[in-house]
């Protein structure tokens, strides 16, 4: 196991009618406040009505229609009214890129060149604006983590930054919010979760059993009841554990001490660059295939010991018990409900060798747990359509 900091600086009030505490949250930092979240579906379900009534003494300056993949455009219309209302503090409500655009805006309060600086050189975030979050879907962990992606369509870029100043200082998780989260989002939610997880979990280190002990439970968690909740939409010991098992999976616990870079996300972020999809459904598009293609003599005992913990798999054979545990999470996927292939998606090989080249340049895949050359993303990419 190697060194390493654990820093977990967010308040969570998790559980039913946790919002009553907003206000007084909210007040800490002060009274002007940046109110961010997305395409509307917050004042069809009641949270927009909920959180205005709680700021009533606030000077609420709102910015709606956040992105599925947030633009560094909508970045820098954020900036632009934080500086000029003067804002205290960002209320992020909505689920991960409300929270990630909320960031590079939180932090682009404070940079006197163009935001997108601050995506590509994260070294440049020297002081955030606070930031608050009420979270309304499971998938991203970024309520309690340093990190952020933005997207630049315009030059197919989608990139990652992070800093411990942009960490929520708080974060409201009401399971009752996810009640009405359209059934894809719950899937693709829970094929990101369980992404993060596996992105950690699957690394060189063979010491770290407490993070692997980790990973596993909450990888059996996902597979437990997201069912549960793609049948019985308002199961609340369903959205519950989801919730928090999405929370935890990207607070730095279960990748505490297990250096390396990630390899499936790098991948994933070229095709929404390229095509804007849906980042879960990608993730889980790209993981069974990704799997498959690094199974060898080196890591089979890794996916073996995955296919035990994880799926139960009985099966001394180690190479059996591998390919079980990859197909088992391949149809598990499916049964989510979530198109397997990119053709399902209206994508084609015509960006292969462009994205495979900037996955391995930008993600480092060449420094992964079993080393990627453009062609093994190519070849990934192609099994995948």
């Amino acid at each position: 196991m190697d060194n390493f900091l654990f820093h977990a600086g967010t308040k969570i009030y998790f559980g039913k009618g946790e919002i009553k505490n907003l206000a007084q949250e909210i007040h800490t930092y002060g009274t002007n406040v940046l109110l961010v979240y997305g395409g509307g579906s917050i004042k069809k379900n009641g949270i927009y009505d909920q959180v205005i009534s709680l700021l009533s003494d606030c000077n609420v300056i709102e910015l709606p229609g956040i992105e599925p993949n947030p633009r560094i455009e909508t970045v820098r219309n954020g900036v632009t009214l934080c500086k000029k209302n003067r804002i205290d503090v960002i209320l992020a409500v909505g689920g991960g890129s409300v929270i990630d655009c909320s960031k590079v805006i939180a932090a682009g309060m404070y940079y006197d060149g163009d935001a997108w600086d601050l995506v590509t050189t994260p070294a440049k975030i020297k002081k955030v604006l606070p930031i608050v979050t009420v979270l309304t879907m499971a998938g991203t962990g970024s309520e309690m983590n340093k990190n952020a992606v933005i997207s630049d369509m315009k030059t197919n870029q989608k990139l990652g930054t992070a800093s411990n100043e942009m960490i929520p200082k708080v974060s409201i998780l009401d399971p009752q919010y996810l009640y009405t989260l359209p059934a894809k989002q719950t899937a693709a939610g829970t094929a990101d979760i369980m992404s993060h997880i596996f992105e950690n979990y699957f690394k060189e280190d063979e010491t770290a059993f407490v993070q692997d002990a980790f990973a596993e439970g909450l990888l059996r968690s996902c597979i437990k009841y997201c069912p549960i909740a793609l049948k019985e939409p308002e199961n609340y010991e369903a959205r519950a554990n989801l919730m928090w098992s999405s929370t935890l999976a990207l607070n730095g616990l279960v990748g505490a001490g297990k250096a390396g870079p990630w390899i499936c996300h790098p991948i994933e972020h070229e095709l929404s660059a390229f095509y804007d999809i849906t980042h879960g459904v990608g993730l889980a598009i790209v993981t069974p295939r990704w799997m498959r293609h690094i199974l060898n003599e080196k890591t089979v005992e890794k996916f073996a010991q995955y296919g035990k913990n994880v799926w139960g798999i009985a099966e001394e054979d180690s190479f059996v018990c591998a390919n079980k545990a990859i197909d088992c999470t391949e149809q598990f996927f499916r049964d989510c409900g979530i198109p397997m292939t990119l053709s399902e998606l209206g994508i084609n090989d015509t960006h292969f060798e462009k994205m495979a080249e900037k996955a391995v340049r930008i993600g480092g895949l060449e420094n992964a747990f079993v080393p990627l050359k453009q062609r093994d993303v190519v070849e990934i990419l192609q099994k995948c359509l």
